[in-house]
């Protein structure tokens, strides 16, 4: 344990405390909501490139790791960073967090492995634990609690933009193969360190809060008890549905953390006031209520949230991406609800009705997601998530002030640490335990589905198949597909159910929260001529309070998290089903993760199947028609553009989901229209138009291509010669090619989708293979073929050759490979033998056998067939000597 002297400020106890102006409120808040905005943002971009990270790094089965790894330094460091916090000051704590998030954000940059990228993203925890609890803390320092409702709103907005921009731009940097020299996905943690850097300075620059110092002790071994009850406990929420609740490894987790629980509450008893989460502070009815309510209410928030994407993406076939945009009714609910909870906290000066009423509402909205069918109208889970939201921003940040409210000032960075902690535990293990009820009754309910039995071909593999890899599920057939879908909803609506009752069980918990009244400290406004808010007088009579906090960091599994995990393999490139249309002003995303990749926004659905607008409209001519592809099928969400002879534009669209398309115009006359897709080759085309409405058929070619090397099996050599065929999900060949001297293929006009390669040669074994090929339309596959070999040759006997032997190739073992018979030549031939030693048998006479040798080619081996003259010459005496 180590010891700290300090030393009290200069100045008189009894000054009144001068307060910051709002602008200088704003300037320190800056620094926060950029700190606050890296770890937001980071839990959400992860989660939807980790697949293609795992895929990258060669540890698809490790990817856990990179997420448990940050979960558990990131947990056990939250409450040491609320005492370190509370002795030693704030902005070195905030600045350190920042610091060690960018260098572990850096290096996880350059990680070559699945278990360097883990321990790299432990490092990089180690700063994400302090970078929203203390951002909470600093605010209940300079804030008063009635005022701080002014900048809830800041709060919730970052926490909104980060959560809609996490899962676009997740998915758009893991869509490049390489950006600007480093794969692509290598920028979801590069894209970290400038913001960082900013924040970095911001914070050093404006962040001057004076401290209070005292002779104090920091609390290692409770520390690195707390770290020997969390890490196993987390590691068996992370691992335990793999390993199963009740295996010996579990057993032993839980184990573990009793003892580490044990050693924890024996420390902090013995630290008394110096212990890293006083026991005092349980004394106060109200911290204790708050901290058991919280982490209820963390069980019910991101179980329910997990849940979310997972139908987006699973049930209603959106990418990860778009089921990030799909997220803003959950976000403007949570805003909402934060808003409305701060004014009231404001005029009032009361809050416990607010999370009492907060967990009420999400009780609701997850009974009403519960009811959602798998062909729900789409406005269903939108509003319903909305709801969800609502009641979360009604009580996540009234539950911080409270507990910041019931104990003392000088305990403001271990109550707002705590409180985060402790709803942290209660986040991972509710998606733990949702997860688990999901992915158990997902078999029984998908077999319910089919009427109690699963079709043929659908075996109880292909179920634990799909469990972990539902890419292939909107390639099946709809009599297929349809029941599993339903099979999921079903199970996701148990887990709405469940979260609905863990909200109730919140609701009765909070209702007995006693309710200590928000002071509002009048303070005067600091003097024009004074110096900046570095030299702002921070009196002790300030009232402090605690921070409007979106949601406590880190986040376990947050939006898309389990969808990046469970929803989607192959970068969990899923295919949409044309729901998206339905969602008015929802822009398409193109590759860039703008709109529909032409930065064209405002596009609202335009009836039935097509989604048309144009901001220069005026209702005059128009041209109509439909996109398709080189097999006929449509090509969605093309992007129109028309132009007029001199290159202005005068009109533009988005073509519908089933490639339907209107583009109006303001009078008649010669345009040019142009007509682009994600992963298709762009097309103009002339048009003159008059004053009717003219259709318009266009015909788009796959910009991507599928390339890679055949070599034979076991020797690396390249083989030229080989016959490459594509085929789509309906068996129709969309490309061809034949492999170089090099041993090279390249098949052009690709699209994104799921394909079967073959690959075939004379003398080699065909090969087979699925691929998935991403939107970028680019997909590089090499393969292997086994060469085979011929066995031909003439059956002879006395210089004849003999029809009709049997000719029977046995292998090493001694089973028969190959039986045929000669031809009127005394000729047979054997194909498709692999490259080995055979014993070839040959009957017509007396059998004889021989061993022979193949490899690649052609072998010929004769066979002579005749009568020994000595046998023959025994079995004559012993006929004459008979009577």
């Amino acid at each position: 344990m180590t010891s700290a002297t300090i030393e009290a400020p200069p100045g008189s106890a009894g000054e009144a405390p001068a307060r910051l102006s709002h602008r200088q409120i704003l300037t320190i808040l800056s620094g926060l909501l950029l700190g606050m905005f890296l770890a937001a943002l980071d839990q959400n971009i992860v989660s939807v490139a980790i697949v293609r990270i795992a895929n990258s790094l060669h540890g698809f089965d490790q990817q856990a790791w990179a997420t448990t790894a940050y979960l558990i330094t990131a947990t056990i460091s939250t409450p040491l960073y609320g005492k370190l916090a509370d002795i030693y000051g704030r902005k070195y704590f905030y600045l350190t967090a920042i610091a060690l998030f960018v260098i572990g954000s850096a290096a996880c940059t350059f990680a070559t492995s699945m278990y360097e990228l883990a321990g790299f993203r432990a490092f990089q925890g180690l700063g994400a634990g302090g970078l929203m609890s203390l951002a909470m803390t600093i605010i209940g320092d300079i804030v008063p609690p009635r005022e701080r409702s002014r900048y809830q709103g800041y709060f919730m907005m970052v926490f909104g933009i980060a959560t809609v921009l996490g899962p676009v731009l997740g998915g758009w940097f893991s869509g490049f193969d390489h950006l600007w020299g480093l794969e692509g996905w290598r920028w979801v943690f590069l894209v970290n360190v400038p913001i960082g850097i900013v924040a970095l300075g911001v914070v050093a620059r404006v962040l001057n809060l004076p401290h209070h110092r005292q002779q104090v002790r920091v609390d290692w071994g409770g520390a690195v008890a707390l770290a020997v009850c969390v890490v196993p406990l987390l590691i068996v929420a992370e691992q335990g549905r793999g390993w199963g609740w009740g295996s010996g490894k579990a057993i032993l987790c839980y184990a573990i953390g009793a003892v580490g629980l044990v050693l924890f509450i024996g420390i902090e008893y013995l630290m008394k006031d110096a212990a890293l989460i006083p026991l005092r502070l349980f004394r106060n009815s109200t911290f204790t209520v708050c901290i058991v309510g919280g982490f209820i209410v963390g069980i019910a928030m991101f179980g329910a949230i997990s849940m979310v994407p997972l139908y987006m993406q699973v049930v209603r076939g959106f990418s990860p991406t778009k089921a990030g945009l799909l997220m803003l009714p959950l976000v403007a609910g949570i805003m909402t609800g934060s808003l409305i909870s701060g004014q009231v906290t404001k005029r009032t000066g009361r809050y416990k009705i607010l999370p009492v009423l907060g967990t009420f509402v999400i009780a609701c909205g997850a009974a009403l997601y519960a009811t959602v069918h798998y062909d729900a109208p789409l406005w269903q889970p939108l509003v319903y998530a909305g709801i969800i939201g609502l009641g979360l921003g009604g009580c996540m940040q009234t539950l911080i002030i409270a507990v910041q409210n019931a104990g003392p000032r000088s305990d403001m960075g271990v109550s707002t640490a705590a409180a985060t902690f402790f709803r942290q535990v209660g986040g991972t293990l509710g998606v733990a335990v949702f997860l688990t009820i999901l992915f158990n009754l997902l078999p029984h309910k998908i077999t319910d589905a089919f009427g109690g039995h699963l079709p043929p071909g659908l075996s109880a593999g292909a179920l634990d198949t799909l469990q972990s890899n539902t890419a292939g599920i909107a390639a099946l057939p709809q009599q297929v597909r349809d029941p599993i879908l339903i099979g999921f909803t079903n199970s996701m609506q148990a887990v709405f159910w469940a979260a609905a009752g863990v909200a109730l069980v919140a609701f009765v918990v909070l209702l007995f929260m006693k309710e200590i009244p928000l002071q509002d400290i009048a303070a005067p406004k600091p003097e024009a001529a004074k110096a900046p808010a570095d030299d702002a007088d921070w009196g002790e009579e300030q009232v402090w309070e605690g921070a409007a906090e979106a949601i406590s960091q880190p986040v376990p599994v947050l939006a898309a998290a389990a969808a990046g995990r469970h929803a989607a393999a192959a970068n969990g490139h899923i295919a949409t089903n044309g729901h998206l249309g339905a969602v008015e002003g929802l822009p398409a995303e193109g590759p860039s993760g703008s709109t529909n990749g032409n930065g064209m926004q405002g596009v609202s659905a335009a009836g039935g199947a097509m989604i048309a607008a144009s901001d220069d409209a005026h209702g005059g001519p128009a041209i109509e028609g439909r996109i398709i592809q080189e097999d006929g099928r449509p090509v969605p969400g093309v992007a129109l553009t028309l132009i007029d002879q001199r290159g202005h534009q005068v009109s533009r669209a988005l073509g519908g989901e089933g490639g339907d398309f209107r583009i109006e115009m303001p009078t008649a006359g010669k345009y040019v229209l142009i007509a682009s897709a994600s992963g298709h080759l762009p097309a103009a085309v002339n048009v003159t138009v008059d004053e009717r409405a003219q259709r318009l058929d266009l015909t788009l070619e796959g910009s991507g291509e599928l390339s890679g090397t055949v070599r034979a099996a076991g020797r690396g050599e390249p083989l030229a010669g080989v016959t490459i065929t594509l085929t789509d999900t309906r068996g129709e060949v969309v490309g061809a090619a034949v492999t170089g001297t090099d041993g090279g293929y390249v098949c052009h006009g690709v699209v994104s989708g799921t394909y079967t390669l073959v690959a075939a040669a004379e003398h080699l074994r065909p090969t087979a293979a699925t691929l998935v090929v991403p939107d970028s339309g680019l997909l590089r596959y090499d393969l292997e073929l086994t060469a085979m070999a011929m066995l031909t040759g003439t059956v002879v006997a006395e210089g004849q050759s003999v029809p009709n032997a049997l000719v029977t190739v046995l292998d090493a073992t001694g089973t028969a490979v190959g039986t045929v018979h000669t031809d009127a030549d005394g000729r047979y031939a054997l194909t498709d033998l692999v490259e080995g030693e055979y014993t070839i048998v040959a009957r017509g006479y007396p059998p004889v056998a021989g061993r022979v040798a193949v490899s690649a080619g052609q072998v010929d081996h004769d066979i002579e067939l005749g009568y020994d003259l000595d046998d023959a010459t025994a079995e004559l005496e012993q006929s004459t000597d008979r009577p």
